[in-house]
């Protein structure tokens, strides 16, 4: 069993920090409000990633360690808080560290910026032209720079209980951008999840693995098609078009086959399975 600090315990976080517990592992959750409710397995130590003398006190000797952050707002300051003076502090507080631990870190396909459809993946350029994009990109260099054994994970739009934003979209009847298609990448919660699970089993298995994993489910499918599924089986108006076509800084369609290649299996392959379980 491994000694595992998992830095942020927000939804995916500390579902995955209790799967862990739950295997025997030692976990250790990093977060600045640690959770009311008990957890029997997990310890949480209460800290600040940009107060540096918050974190003087972590353990050397922890063999992973999952960075499985978000910005508290999508501005350039918060996201430079989190990707690069939190990050680096993080890194710094390791230096000499008794045990040289392997880095997880959670990241975004926002870091494509591709606009015109294109299928993308592990090889593709990530060129984002966003600040709050080149950020992450930043962050991913950074670890994966600093070891080889590191390992990024880009998830693409999770949704799941609690993250409902297109069912709250589809009962506005909103308008729809219909041609040229706008392409949607997701990933379910529990997949989430799922694939840092199966990862991390399989580098504890001694198993040799990529510097990337690009993790979204089977089906990039066109927003219109996609609300107008939701909107015939919440039995809701169906979207109209959208005519004033606004400037787009990112369009892509995100390919997982690296991932499945290597032998995972996604719960929820599309949208239909994920989405219909929601409604229902």
């Amino acid at each position: 069993m491994a000694k595992i600090l998992i830095v942020g315990c927000g939804a995916i976080g500390l579902q995955f920090a209790e799967l862990l517990a739950q295997q025997g592992h030692s976990i250790t959750g990093l977060k600045r409000t640690p959770p009311e409710s008990a957890h029997r397995l997990i310890n949480f130590m209460t800290a600040d990633l940009r107060v540096p003398a918050q974190l003087q006190t972590l353990d050397d000797d922890f063999e992973h360690i999952f960075f499985i952050l978000s910005a508290d707002e999508r501005s350039e300051a918060a996201y430079r808080e989190i990707y690069e003076s939190g990050l680096n502090h993080l890194i710094a507080q390791f230096e000499g560290a008794s045990i040289k631990p392997i880095w997880w870190m959670v990241s975004s396909t926002s870091v494509y910026g591709q606009t015109q459809g294109e299928w993308v993946d592990e090889d593709s350029p990530a060129e984002p032209t966003e600040i709050t994009g080149q950020l992450i990109r930043q962050a991913e260099q950074t670890l994966t720079q600093l070891d080889p054994r590191n390992c990024v994970v880009r998830f693409s739009g999770i949704y799941g209980p609690g993250r409902e934003y297109l069912l709250r979209q589809a009962r506005q009847i909103p308008a729809i951008q219909q041609s040229p298609p706008y392409y949607t990448n997701r990933i379910h919660a529990q997949d989430c999840v799922g694939v840092l699970d199966f990862l991390l089993a399989k580098r504890l298995a001694g198993e040799a693995l990529a510097q990337c994993y690009l993790a979204s489910d089977d089906d990039p499918a066109p927003l219109w098609e996609v609300m107008n599924w939701l909107a015939e089986h919440m039995q809701l108006a169906p979207p109209s078009v959208k005519t004033n076509l606004a400037r787009i800084d990112s369009n892509k369609r995100c390919r997982n086959q690296r991932l499945k290649q290597l032998g995972y299996q996604f719960l929820y392959p599309n949208y239909k399975l994920g989405y219909g379980e929601l409604i229902e």
